[in-house]
């Protein structure tokens, strides 16, 4: 089973939503979700997956500047290195929670919601009585004069 990603904007989701974010990904598998929560769950992953590679990065930088690290092993390269990838996850995230937060500000109030609906045509299967039937190719028409 793989892992439901979390963001910083799980709790926004459930509001506009009502409902865990681990039931949203379960209706957004069914055939019913609505196109705004796809969307928004598709912005969450994207969301999400920035908000790793920033605590990754930050993670990292924070590991090569402990007290403990040897002096001899600091580089200067690396840090700007890191520096470059931190701010271009921050910057992702940043895009991504303008989005999600832009989406979830136009969406109805909760309870004007409206579920999709499915729509069924039905077809008419039935014999005409015989009086309806058609008529034959000269019903009706006037006598043909005769020489």
């Amino acid at each position: 089973m793989s892992r439901l990603p979390s963001s910083t904007m799980d709790d926004d989701l459930q509001t506009v939503f009502g409902a865990p974010v681990y039931e949203l990904y379960d209706t957004v598998a069914g055939p019913d979700a609505s196109p705004a929560l796809t969307r928004a769950l598709e912005l969450h992953r994207f969301l999400a997956l920035a908000e790793e590679q920033v605590a990754q990065v930050r993670d990292r930088v924070h590991a090569n500047m402990r007290p403990d690290c040897d002096m001899d092993e600091l580089s200067a390269d690396q840090l700007r290195f890191d520096a470059q990838w931190l701010e271009a996850a921050l910057d992702a995230r940043t895009g991504y929670r303008r989005a999600l937060g832009e989406l979830l500000r136009t969406m109805p109030p909760l309870h004007q919601q409206s579920r999709p609906v499915r729509t069924t045509q039905y077809r008419a299967s039935a014999t005409l009585p015989p009086s309806a039937a058609p008529a034959p190719p000269r019903a009706g028409a006037a006598p043909a004069h005769r020489p």
